[in-house]
């Protein structure tokens, strides 16, 4: 039974939105990159370990959008390259010292999103509306396995003398079970900006391919970042704090992102 019951489970996690890599042009070089990535993941990235792990300090320019904002609100786009920024500075922290514009530093990163799949959002709410009525219940149901969005995205780390040091192009599909329904059109592009945020700091920070690196996260301080408590450095200040518990109050009522997250705290 448990058997049945695990593989029921990992096929519902595995029916997840197919979003392609979606290669842009916002990268120095595409020249070296080799296929990564995990179960829900697509990826293809480079990294040079002798000058990632050499630098200690980072800057994050603003994420920007190619070829995907055309159909969505304005506001949706920048709470989304924001979430990302978020995600970036919450991940260097775990080694590099995060510094604003104006100063210099070992590494400045820049995250572009390439595509963003739609989510449904007629669809999105019906399954709120599921879901909520399983959980009076005391009965866990995944989500409608249609209308499912997704985020497409590349990103890299650059040098003092301009050269890169690190690249990824990403991709990643909602799924059933782990992907909370938002009623919003870049829902799932939101909630899946923190895994691509995530892996890539943490390929700078391991100086690896962090899809088959080991971890060795400081959970305190993530988890209270997490929460909207004060980040450790000025500079993440800029993206806001995390929305906390009323943004997984929000995760779990299927409410849009803007209900929660208040973007960026100032012009950056």
């Amino acid at each position: 039974m448990r058997a049945a019951i695990c593989a029921v489970l990992l096929a519902l996690l595995s029916s997840c939105t197919n979003v392609p890599l979606q290669q842009g042009s916002s990268l120095g070089t595409y020249a070296g990159m080799t296929a990564s990535g995990g179960s829900l993941t697509k990826a293809k990235l480079r990294v040079n370990p002798p000058a990632v792990l050499a630098a200690q300090t980072v800057r994050i320019a603003p994420t920007s959008v190619e070829n995907a904002g055309g159909s969505f609100d304005a506001k949706d786009l920048a709470l989304l390259t924001n979430a990302v920024d978020r995600a970036l500075c919450m991940g260097l922290i775990d080694r590099f010292k995060v510094v604003v514009a104006s100063q210099p530093a070992d590494l400045v990163v820049h995250a572009t999103v390439t595509d963003i799949i739609a989510t449904n959002r007629a669809v999105a709410a019906t399954s709120t509306v599921a879901t909520l009525g399983a959980s009076v219940a005391m009965v866990p149901i995944p989500r409608i396995p249609i209308g499912l969005g997704g985020l497409s995205a590349e990103a890299e780390a650059v040098g003092q003398d301009g050269t890169q040091q690190a690249a990824m192009i990403w991709s990643r599909g909602a799924n059933m079970l782990t992907t909370r329904a938002r009623i919003s059109s870049v829902g799932d592009a939101y909630s899946l900006s923190s895994a691509f945020g995530a892996d890539f700091s943490r390929m700078l920070v391991k100086g690896q391919d962090p899809f088959k690196a080991t971890s060795s996260i400081r959970l305190m301080q993530k988890i209270k970042a997490s929460f909207g408590s004060e980040p450790k450095y000025d500079a993440c200040k800029a993206f806001g704090p995390a929305p906390g518990i009323k943004g997984a109050v929000a995760g779990q009522l299927g409410l849009p992102p803007s209900w929660s997250d208040k973007g960026a705290a100032i012009s950056h």
